[in-house]
């Protein structure tokens, strides 16, 4: 099977962890612990999210009074992908030795005209009381937003149109290689009138990203992956339930929340309704029991999970073409 991941932030950093890199390169080691054994049996694609480091760089670039101006945003992505894609690179080797890994800095291509430019959705960076949030606000002229009991900082969060690197990312995938990709939703780039290519300050969203990923290298499933073992109906209601294997317009009739759980569905849904095939969300410890049907929230056109060939059958041939 060809499987894409996208690791939640907290893989990474959980919350009220300290943003130290000792930290992150611990729950790095953990998550690869979890993805190890489907490398070993998949041809595998892993991205992850980097909101919590991108939003630590931009509070520093904000702070260093050395700089005329704070770096980018899409500067900002691309070194967090830099230094997340290392630190799995490096994991992944150690756990898989004689395996090929390769971590890919990526653009993502969005539309200048996207509306998210004018209302900006997307959290990063740490979590403030209300009082700091509107100080920082005030300070560096941020626009921030309630998170659950907390505030954080907002920015653009553009839909993702195509990942530029996508030919080489199958390239690699075809020669046997595990491609770390596409971290943070890839750094966002449009193009002008002359074709090419020029950063933007935004993030996309790494789960929509990832969608977008499996879809165009053809991918057989698409796990998302975060710190809870399956979506919620009524989350944080007494009435909350679990759900198991579900469709597209099902999970979508359960309008999850947008800052949350609700970008994952619609991965999942879009995924699923361009190919046909499987997405999955759920613990990153269940991996492999999520890509097995016995745990996650699995979604299926049908509702239900597949069996056999559908699943397990060989690959179809990939073009080497660029």
């Amino acid at each position: 099977m060809r499987v894409v991941v996208a690791l939640g932030g907290n893989a990474l950093l959980r919350r009220g962890d300290r943003p130290d890199a000792a930290v992150q390169l611990t729950n790095v080691q953990a998550a690869v612990a979890a993805l190890a054994p489907l490398a070993r049996q998949h041809e595998l694609v892993i991205t992850h999210g980097n909101g919590p480091q991108v939003g630590l760089l931009a509070l520093e670039n904000a702070a260093d009074t050395s700089l005329t101006r704070p770096y980018p945003f899409d500067v900002l992505g691309a070194e967090t992908q830099g230094m997340i894609g290392y630190w799995l690179l490096q994991s992944l080797q150690n756990a898989l030795p004689g395996r090929q890994v390769c971590a890919l800095l990526n653009q993502t291509l969005v539309s200048a005209a996207d509306p998210a430019f004018h209302d900006p959705t997307k959290f990063v960076g740490p979590v403030y009381t209300r009082e700091e949030a509107e100080r920082l606000a005030a300070e560096s002229h941020w626009t921030v937003k309630q998170d659950g009991p907390h505030w954080r900082r907002v920015v653009p969060s553009p839909d993702p149109q195509r990942v530029v690197e996508t030919r080489l990312i199958r390239l690699l995938l075809t020669s046997g290689a595990v491609a770390v990709c596409a971290g943070g939703g890839g750094v966002p780039v449009v193009r002008d009138e002359h074709g090419r290519l020029t950063g933007v300050e935004a993030v996309v969203d790494k789960d929509l990203t990832a969608a977008l990923l499996a879809e165009a290298l053809d991918a057989d499933a698409l796990l998302l992956l975060t710190d809870v073992p399956q979506v919620m109906r009524g989350y944080g209601t007494p009435q909350a339930q679990p759900i198991g294997r579900t469709t597209p317009a099902r999970l979508r009739a359960e309008h999850l929340p947008a800052g949350s759980m609700g970008p994952k569905a619609e991965a999942a849904c879009r995924f699923v309704e361009l190919t046909g095939g499987l997405a999955a969300i759920g613990a990153l410890g269940d991996a492999q029991a999520i890509l097995d049907g016995i745990a996650g929230t699995v979604v299926t056109p049908s509702g239900h999970h597949p069996q056999g060939q559908a699943l397990t059958g060989p690959r179809h041939d990939d073009t080497l073409e660029i």
